[in-house]
């Protein structure tokens, strides 16, 4: 069923959610991923080919622990130096040759794991009419894993772009593209950036 993904188009209103590519997840921040600088390239690549029709979202840490509900509050216990109360607040910002791009692109901040969690990123999908998301972005089996199965429960056809994903987990990495290939073949389609560069441009 995967090849029949293929079949549907890139249209205009195909939207580049890239999520969670800023300094807070590089090497300078808290929770360094590894991966980063070889995908960025690649998705600089894909929001420079149509900035307009890109969404960049950004994880933004509480104040403090206690501002979080339930686990959230241990979880940032044990993570307090990633609580804006400690944390650089440029380190929140967009990696640069991202952040150069907006706009045209928009930012959406989001507080946790997935983009769809909050309102804002669905009321602007539906305000554009959006058909489709290819997503790219930051960690591969975290805030990645948790927003294309949101889009996937709201019914969006998902493409997760395989070279323009990182984690800080090459274990978690491979078998969220195995789950995705084995699982969601109905839902989700995954493809190399050059591929998704050569349909979106048509």
């Amino acid at each position: 069923m995967a090849d029949d993904l293929h079949s549907y188009p890139l249209t205009p209103r195909t939207i580049h959610l890239c999520v969670d590519m800023q300094r807070i997840f590089s090497a300078e921040g808290p929770w360094p991923t590894p991966w980063m600088d070889r995908v960025l390239p690649v998705v600089t690549e894909l929001a420079s080919q149509h900035p307009e029709r890109t969404v960049f979202t950004r994880f933004i840490p509480p104040e403090r622990a206690t501002d979080m509900p339930g686990m959230w509050q241990r979880y940032y216990t044990r993570w307090k130096a990633a609580t804006r109360e400690q944390l650089d607040p440029a380190l929140m910002e967009l990696l640069a040759p991202l952040a150069k791009l907006c706009p045209p692109a928009t930012t959406i901040n989001k507080t946790r794991y997935s983009a769809f969690a909050e309102p804002q990123l669905l009321q602007h999908l539906q305000d554009r009419d959006a058909d489709g998301l290819i997503v790219t972005g930051s960690e591969t089996d975290v805030c990645v894993l948790a927003t294309v199965l949101g889009a996937v429960d709201l019914g969006y056809r998902v493409i997760v772009v395989r070279d323009a994903v990182c984690s800080s987990s090459d274990q978690g990495h491979d078998a969220l593209m195995t789950l995705y290939h084995q699982r969601y073949t109905e839902q989700i389609e995954v493809a190399d950036a050059a591929t998704i560069l050569e349909r979106w441009s048509r």
